[in-house]
């Protein structure tokens, strides 16, 4: 009869570490969840998709549509997409850039500004991020950071 071999301490320890990061992997993926749900259900309170909450949330100012699809994370096609129903809706205008001649800058109208203001308002009631306190949602911006380097 063949007995069970002893765990060894790092075969122990890596297994444990394994435990922790599926663990944490899990929450994040569950927070993240919980976030795209609240826009979601925000959005379509203003008769937006929530792919236009995130664009709107993010047009901070005049962007081009690449720097707008790298805050959105997704594919410039996807963020033109999401721009041409915002701009068919008079929410989003593409004006020259100032200095490349082939680009365009994304910038909130009037109406957008107003729609945005709103939409920032909606997004800070009961969002599962607002359960933090300023340091600790600063402490965990931190630590994404050191994650994500």
């Amino acid at each position: 009869m063949t007995r069970p071999q002893p765990t060894s301490t790092a075969a122990a320890d890596s297994e444990a570490l394994a435990a922790a990061e599926r663990n944490l992997c899990g929450l994040v993926n569950a927070l993240a969840r919980q976030i795209e749900g609240h826009i979601r259900e925000r959005a379509g309170a203003l008769n937006l998709t929530a792919a236009q909450a995130v664009a709107l949330r993010e047009l901070t100012g005049p962007l081009t549509m690449r720097d707008l699809a790298d805050r959105m994370g997704c594919e410039p096609s996807n963020a033109t997409f999401v721009v041409d129903r915002l701009e068919e809706q008079g929410i989003v205008e593409r004006r020259p850039h100032p200095s490349d001649r082939r680009a365009k800058q994304l910038v909130l109208t009037s109406e957008g500004i107003a729609l945005r203001g709103r939409l920032l308002e909606l997004l800070s009631e009961d969002s599962p991020l607002a359960k933090f306190t300023p340091q600790e949602q600063t402490a965990l911006n931190d630590l994404i950071l050191r994650a994500l380097q």
